[in-house]
């Protein structure tokens, strides 16, 4: 029978009507889908794979099929979502599997279809000295051929947190955001990488327009690393290309409130820790409790309080109509998918979909067909079509 939430909105009770339907019998065959609504007509969510474990990544590939980076499991899997077949990709390098730590993210290179190139970023170290890697290979039938290291970043750390490592083509560069690793000075501190999206060229080389190359150690500040392209990030969770305007737009985690989205500039200065909108774990302000200051750039749109933001797709298919241009990011504390609905470059609409019963939301997919794949911490991924 159908599943009644009922939720506080600016002071009114809101009832949501959930159904919920098993086609089929207990067996390897069945279909598990829930109906929800949306401003824009209800969509279902079927249940197309389980069984994994933090799906941090998907990725389809030409043929269909969808890699899927479990990230507490440092795997890379190889799935069906039609036929609910999977293969654990062999031949990966050996990964830091701990805590935080652990495969990330997985993207394939604009001209797939001619290199086969698939890139892939990790954690790799030891538990008390880890930091994040960018790899990339090629796929030979279920195993990884032709390995080659492209970058290490400089953003060792004695914790397992604030890795992030989402990756993004751009006009043929590879961005890659990492975290501050848990030590927020290091944010504004560019003799490292922490806290930072590097800007590289698709074999791991530097661009010679990055906005930090040639720039020499000043008085009272070292030299800056010349892969930075964007600096002050706490812990990035999203990134993504926007498909139209080729902006590269970036989503981090505040700590008590304060997820922030933001577009990414060249050589701009996100603010972290000098600035936020949220406040310390232990209580109190962050930095002096300001939300900005001068030279720092002023985000698009925050969550106070936080939803936990996990990924990052700006949404383009045919399937939903609607959502065209729409900003669609998982939240994890939150547990549902986040629409953000823009006009003229300003967020006009939130609205939260599949609230709470697919669990925290850890990445999302778009197929050749519009749906939408969602992959939740419950080692399940959901698929979402119209009614």
């Amino acid at each position: 029978m159908p599943t009644l939430f009922r939720l506080p909105w600016m002071g009114l009770s809101l009832v949501f009507c959930v159904s919920s339907v098993a086609l089929g019998a207990e067996s390897e065959e069945e279909i598990v889908s829930h109906v929800f609504p949306s401003l824009n007509g209800n969509f279902v969510a079927e249940r197309v794979l389980d069984g994994l474990s933090e799906p941090a990544a998907i990725e389809f590939l030409p043929d269909g099929r969808a890699l899927v980076a479990q990230r507490d499991r440092g795997l890379v899997t190889v799935a069906d979502f039609k036929t609910g077949v999977r293969s654990n990709v062999e031949g990966l390098p050996q990964l830091l599997v701990y805590s935080g730590a652990g495969v990330h993210d997985i993207e394939l290179h604009p001209d797939y279809p001619k290199n086969g190139w698939i890139y892939i970023s990790y954690s790799e170290g030891e538990e008390v000295h880890s930091t994040g890697v960018l790899d990339r290979f090629r796929l030979d039938g279920n195993r990884a051929v032709d390995v080659e290291r492209l970058f290490t970043a400089d953003a060792y750390s004695e914790d397992a947190y604030h890795v992030a490592a989402r990756i993004a083509f751009v006009e043929g560069y590879v961005y890659v955001a990492f975290g501050d690793r848990q030590h927020p000075p290091k944010a504004q501190d560019n003799s490292n990488h922490a806290g930072t999206v590097v800007r590289l060229n698709d074999d791991g080389t530097v661009p010679e327009d990055n906005p930090f190359v040639g720039m020499e150690e000043e008085e009272g500040k070292p030299k800056p690393r010349p892969e930075i392209w964007s600096y002050g990030h706490r812990d990035p969770m999203g990134l993504y290309r926007h498909p139209e305007t080729n902006e590269l737009w970036l989503h981090e985690h505040g700590p008590r409130g304060g997820d922030e989205v933001q577009q990414v500039k060249k050589g701009a200065n996100y603010g972290w820790p000098v600035v936020s909108y949220g406040f310390q774990y232990e209580g109190g302000p962050v930095g002096m409790g300001i939300p900005w200051q001068e030279g720092m750039e002023i985000p698009l749109w925050v969550y106070v309080p936080s939803i936990a933001p996990s990924d990052l797709v700006v949404y383009q298919g045919d399937a939903f109509p609607a959502w065209q241009g729409n900003f669609l990011i998982g939240a994890m504390a939150g547990m549902h998918l986040n629409r953000l609905v823009l006009r003229d470059g300003e967020v006009v609409a939130e609205e939260r979909l599949a609230l709470r019963l697919l669990g925290r939301v850890r990445s999302i997919a778009v197929d050749a067909a519009g749906l939408v794949y969602l992959g939740s911490d419950n080692g399940e991924v959901w698929r979402l079509r119209p009614e």
